[in-house]
């Protein structure tokens, strides 16, 4: 239990820092990293595209429908958002990168509308 309240009080100072995000998208984000390394079977380096891809399948298996919704809700409104919640993390000691990690590797990697609403066609 204390490692949550560790992490949720790191969560709070990084959302001091940047009020773009809720708290929930920097946990979820987390879960979605999670489950990609459970799936995976090892603990490894994963790319921002991998984890974009991921932060995706994972929002579309949770929340169906309304995932890009729920996601917009939080601030997260396309790659690039994935990849600053990640840097913020990284900045707060929670994640670490590479040398070659930037969060440019987030940038663009799909369009949400496009990625999402292709799975819920009659979302609009």
């Amino acid at each position: 239990m204390e490692d949550i309240s560790k992490f949720l009080e790191t969560l709070e100072r990084v959302r001091a820092k940047d009020r773009r995000y809720a708290l929930e998208a920097y946990s979820f984000v987390m879960a979605a990293l999670h489950a990609l390394l459970d799936r995976l079977g090892e603990a490894r380096h994963v790319s921002g595209a991998e984890l974009s891809a991921q932060v995706r399948d994972y929002a579309i298996d949770q929340y169906g429908p309304l995932a890009r919704s729920v996601l917009d809700n939080w601030g997260i409104r396309s790659t690039d958002d994935i990849g600053e919640i990640v840097f913020n993390m990284v900045d707060a000691g929670l994640l670490r990168k590479t040398p070659e990690d930037r969060k440019e590797d987030f940038a663009g990697v799909f369009d949400f509308k496009q990625a999402f609403d292709q799975n819920y066609p009659y979302v609009k």
